[in-house]
């Protein structure tokens, strides 16, 4: 029963890295180094119920606590795309932006924007904003 142990985590190992490898998510990684904690525990004759505890231990506590610092480090040096870069940035209203009846425009970079107001008030027309977020082809902006 051992030896199956041992098989079944280098098989684990195998599959959780080919899947990260694959989907490059920072997610199946974390469960492959718990299954490799699993296995060490199989080499020294560890019962098969304290592997499994460990496997799930360690794969709970990597993807709880280190995920997110990993994550952060690898999306720092990620580009913004045009419209992200966006986000932050100030313009100004050209039409007004009424979310009720649907209309506002903003010019950002020398560009109209279809505008709306996060929090549904009336932005008058000449007025500066900062746009808070992008949906499609709408930004969402506050009055500056």
């Amino acid at each position: 029963m051992q030896e199956y142990s041992l098989i079944v985590w280098l098989l684990l190992i195998a599959v959780f890295i080919v899947v990260e490898i694959a989907t490059m998510g920072l997610t199946t990684i974390w469960f492959a180094a718990g299954a490799l904690v699993a296995f060490i525990a199989g080499l020294c004759n560890a019962p098969v119920g304290v592997q499994i505890v460990l496997f799930l231990g360690v794969s709970l506590v990597l993807i709880l606590c280190v995920r997110p610092s990993v994550c952060r480090r690898f999306n720092s040096r990620r580009m913004k795309t045009n419209v992200e870069s966006l986000i932050g940035t100030e313009g100004k209203v050209v039409e007004q932006i009424d979310n009720f009846n649907q209309k506002g425009i903003v010019l950002l970079d020398g560009k109209e924007w279809t505008a709306r107001a996060v929090d549904d008030s009336i932005i008058q027309q000449g007025e500066r904003v900062t746009v808070e977020k992008i949906s499609g082809v709408k930004i969402y902006v506050v009055k500056k």
